[in-house]
């Protein structure tokens, strides 16, 4: 493939264009499994490269050669990624691979769902774009019931809701401690999306509930039901979920 820009030829399709300093991939998808990922480029609508990552799991994916096959692995899908320099990442898979990919790139994930996510993407691509809202968390954490059940822990899973760029405020509502007992610490979860796109987030913590209201950015239930989807991975990579 060459540049869509100068014409030089790349090292690999989509890549970032190092001569005139041109994008040549808008969007990446990756399709994580624990031992074979796909890293697909999409730009202008179609996809413009494809390529496949594998390793060889070690153990039992608790001991030091297990970690370190892993971040290696995900090191390699990361180089992927940068070597494109994608304005936007979609990602589906396994969640301990999605995990350490994250933890070595700085672009935001989205998730997507279905058989096929890369033409999932792309039927996307024709839907319009959520606004991004560039708030810090104090910002966007509001509303007239400022205590939250949880501690610590029902904190930072108000943190990591507000920390979605699709999401423009968190309104903590009231506590209901009327419900049964149940183990496992605290729990948080975004429930499906209403007409305008916004959903609430349940954190639960032994018999005490607390129903908050998360406004996105999207307009519709669709749209919403993305943002949910993704607040959802959110919530399980902080272990939030079960």
């Amino acid at each position: 493939m060459d540049c869509r820009q100068c014409a030089t030829p790349l090292a690999r399709p989509g890549d970032y264009c190092l001569v005139c300093h041109t994008a040549n991939t808008e969007v990446v998808v990756l399709d994580l499994g624990r031992d074979r990922a796909t890293v697909s480029c999409i730009a202008e609508e179609e996809v413009v490269g494809q390529r496949t990552v594998t390793t060889t799991p070690e153990g039992d994916g608790s001991d030091q050669q297990a970690v370190t096959e892993l971040r290696n692995f995900a090191g390699l899908i990361a180089d992927e990624v940068r070597r494109k320099r994608p304005e936007e990442v979609y990602v589906t898979g396994d969640r301990a691979v999605i995990g350490a990919v994250r933890g070595q790139l700085h672009h935001e994930f989205y998730r997507v769902e279905g058989d096929d996510p890369v033409q999932r993407v792309l039927d996307r691509r024709g839907e319009p774009a959520l606004e991004v809202v560039e708030a810090s968390l104090a910002e966007k954490l509001g509303g007239s019931h400022s205590t939250l059940i949880g501690g610590r822990t029902g904190q930072r899973a108000l943190e990591t809701v507000a920390g979605h760029p699709h999401v423009k405020k968190v309104i903590p509502g009231p506590i209901d401690a009327s419900g049964s007992g149940a183990r496992g610490g605290v729990r948080a979860k975004a429930t499906r999306a209403d007409t305008n796109g916004n959903v609430r987030v349940l954190i639960r913590d032994g018999s005490s509930v607390q129903e908050n209201r998360v406004v996105t950015t999207a307009g519709d239930r669709e749209l919403g039901e993305h943002v949910r989807a993704d607040l959802n991975e959110a919530l399980r990579e902080a272990e939030l979920q079960d």
